[in-house]
């Protein structure tokens, strides 16, 4: 028996054009953002919203729920771009939450450029990747959780600790927050951007 079953088109991305990977001469000028998910003991799945600045690795924050939208983007982006200031771009995937039209018009209306990396290239933003396998090893493969509140209790105590306890071969063998001191925009006022490294294909 046929039955026509309408099919959904699968969305289209338009061309993404692969930018090098750059030092930033401060904070707020380019923040990188993903998407991790785990699982609590019971087999609840919950995701995580990773934030972080390109020019110190600092973690800006990390939202945990079980369930992340693109409506709950924008509340996590407001309250941090309030306490801290709106960056110039934002580095992410191509995930629906990042590609919605939610979140477009709501980088243009705050006058923020997203840039976007190739499908497939997750090293093209591979700062926030490397927190990312961080965070995976020292805390949510470290622990087993009951329940959302030990996921932030832990999380919270962690950025604390990467951000001002934890040195960084990359940066110096600073933490971030001592980079930042030492490295702040009079440091950098001739150039606009720093080549950080060539990106792999």
């Amino acid at each position: 028996m046929g039955l026509n079953i309408k099919r959904r088109p699968k969305k289209r991305l338009p061309a993404r054009v692969k930018a090098p990977l750059t030092l930033p001469i401060t904070q707020n000028i380019v923040w990188s953002m993903d998407f991790m998910s785990d699982s609590l003991i019971d087999g609840r799945r919950f995701r995580t919203l990773n934030i972080i600045d390109d020019f110190n690795r600092e973690a800006l924050w990390i939202t945990i729920a079980i369930s992340i939208n693109a409506h709950r983007l924008i509340r996590e982006l407001n309250k941090l771009i309030d306490y801290r200031g709106k960056p110039e771009e934002i580095r992410v995937d191509n995930g629906p939450e990042f590609t919605s039209l939610i979140f477009i018009d709501w980088a243009k209306a705050n006058e923020i450029n997203i840039r976007y990396i190739q499908p497939g290239k997750p090293m093209q933003n591979s700062l926030v990747e490397r927190f990312n396998r961080s965070y995976r090893e020292e805390i949510l493969s470290a622990y087993l959780f009951n329940n959302l509140s030990q996921v932030r209790r832990l999380t919270y105590q962690w950025i604390d600790h990467y951000n001002f306890c934890r040195p960084h071969e990359a940066l110096l063998n600073l933490t971030p927050m001592q980079f930042f001191e030492r490295f702040s925009k009079a440091s950098f006022a001739k150039n606009n951007y720093i080549k950080f490294e060539t990106l792999s294909s």
